[in-house]
């Protein structure tokens, strides 16, 4: 009997042990013990995914008044060639990256309309579709790529590099056929005729800045030329004979041959939808 009533009270005595083992396992792990605790032992990998859940069901989309503030940060469209006249970038598009290019600017006279109206009648006799250009420019730099914060600094290395510039005359007079390096774009121009120098001297200066940011210089040999117009695809092939009878028009004008005259007095930056200007010494 003693023998058994030890074993019995050894049994009784682990039982409640484990009960009590049990019981204070369980206050452990309920989180309303936790929190009475102190909160100690709270596991916070249990509650974030229930406040980001939170968040996310009460984030508000930004107006479309605050998108339109930035909109270098604002992931553009898929791009669609049909809505700009089957025109193709030259490179991808990328946020913050800026295409830009410097120019001189072109101010056509009176007549120049009437000429350009007859020389795309002539153009599109074989069936091409010829678009004029939307501001007339002579190029002193290929197209290139500048991030954001490049703008200023190149510009104002422009400004410092042009400072000695003089300005000057230079007269066009001589169509000819032009093709981008895609291969995408034809493009009707007028070749300069006298004012090579002059032209050459604000290349170098412009180089010059292109070289400080590493970005592509201008052609080697250029052929300084402000473009009238431009159709989709390579037609360099098929405009010989065309262009024969449309300079024969420049040649026939009423007063003489007609000249496109630069007055090279401010040369421009364009970088995306900002324009930079550089006024000529007199």
């Amino acid at each position: 009997m003693e023998l058994g009533r030890m074993l019995v009270g050894y049994s009784s005595s682990s039982s409640e042990d484990d009960s009590e083992a049990a019981t204070d396992r369980h206050k452990r792990g309920s989180p309303k013990c936790q929190e009475q605790d102190g909160g100690n032992n709270v596991s916070p990998a249990r509650k974030k995914p229930k406040i980001e859940e939170q968040v996310s069901k009460t984030r508000l989309p930004l107006p479309g008044c605050l998108l339109d503030m930035f909109p270098e940060d604002v992931s553009s469209p898929t791009e669609d060639s049909s809505l700009h006249g089957g025109r193709v970038r030259s490179f991808k598009h990328e946020r913050g990256s800026w295409a830009t290019y410097v120019y001189l600017p072109y101010h056509p006279e009176e007549e120049f309309g009437e000429l350009l109206e007859e020389l795309l009648s002539l153009a599109g006799a074989g069936g091409a579709v010829w678009t004029p250009q939307e501001e007339l420019h002579l190029s002193l730099s290929q197209t290139v790529v500048l991030r954001h914060h490049w703008i200023q600094p190149f510009n104002r290395s422009l400004r410092a590099g042009l400072v000695h510039c003089k300005r000057f005359v230079c007269l066009a007079g001589r169509l000819r056929i032009y093709c981008n390096d895609e291969r995408t774009r034809t493009f009707l121009g007028m070749e300069v005729c006298t004012g090579h120098a002059p032209l050459l001297d604000l290349v170098q200066a412009v180089d010059r800045t292109m070289k400080e940011f590493r970005l592509e210089t201008f052609y080697k040999e250029p052929s300084f030329h402000v473009s009238l117009a431009w159709c989709v695809g390579d037609l360099t092939g098929q405009m010989g004979e065309c262009l024969q009878g449309m300079q024969r028009v420049v040649d026939d004008h009423e007063e003489g041959p007609f000249l496109l005259r630069l007055d090279c007095v401010e040369l421009r930056c364009r970088t995306g939808n900002k324009t930079f200007r550089f006024p000529l010494e007199p």
